[in-house]
């Protein structure tokens, strides 16, 4: 607040001074956006430090609802509303039904696990979602190295970073990202 009341002061300082008050207050705006931007991004770094350290494995966070894999549905999908679609079915590798909640942007898959839905799986449907690393389709194959690393192992044809239990999936098309999914490990072992 005692920023912008600085910036205040020195515009109708300058204003008044000035032969020229549409530079001067244009200048003043690119300086007053400039400098929230930088206080914009901080904050967005220190968000996504918090969230990082709260979280096991690779995360998604969709309009700040952390979505962890294998973590209980129920308080995740209560976060996110409601579906644009559900599908149901019986599980092939639990007792009970796996359910498939669609989104705007992103699939999440649950599997029951001791009469509990857990989430087994977040598939981006499109670009307008990204990881917490800032990764989204269409991002070239070298951005995906440079965020997370040349740490990958090839699996039927995708690109697969594990983290705790987390795969974190990318097919890879003519050097672009053409699909991402976060994934359990569960079946695996």
């Amino acid at each position: 607040m005692k920023k912008k009341l600085v910036i205040l002061m020195l515009f109708l300082f300058i204003s008044g001074c000035s032969k020229d008050n549409g530079k001067t207050a244009a200048s003043v705006e690119v300086y007053e956006s400039e400098s929230s931007k930088e206080q914009n991004t901080k904050q967005e770094i220190e968000s996504k430090e918090e969230k990082e350290a709260d979280y096991k494995g690779y995360a998604f966070v969709y309009d700040d609802v952390v979505i962890e894999i294998n973590a209980p549905a129920a308080p995740v999908l209560e976060k996110l509303g409601e579906a644009n679609s559900y599908f149901e079915a019986p599980s092939c590798a639990f007792d009970g039904i796996d359910k498939i909640y669609t989104y705007n942007s992103f699939e999440l898959d649950t599997y029951p696990l001791d009469g509990e839905d857990f989430v087994s799986s977040v598939l981006f449907k499109d670009d307008t979602v990204a990881t917490m690393e800032g990764i989204c389709i269409g991002d070239s194959a070298e951005k995906l190295a440079e965020a997370y690393g040349e740490t990958s192992t090839e699996e039927d044809g995708k690109t697969v970073y594990c983290k705790d239990g987390i795969k974190l999936c990318f097919i890879i098309e003519d050097g672009c990202i053409s699909s991402i999914e976060y994934k359990t490990t569960i079946l695996d072992e």
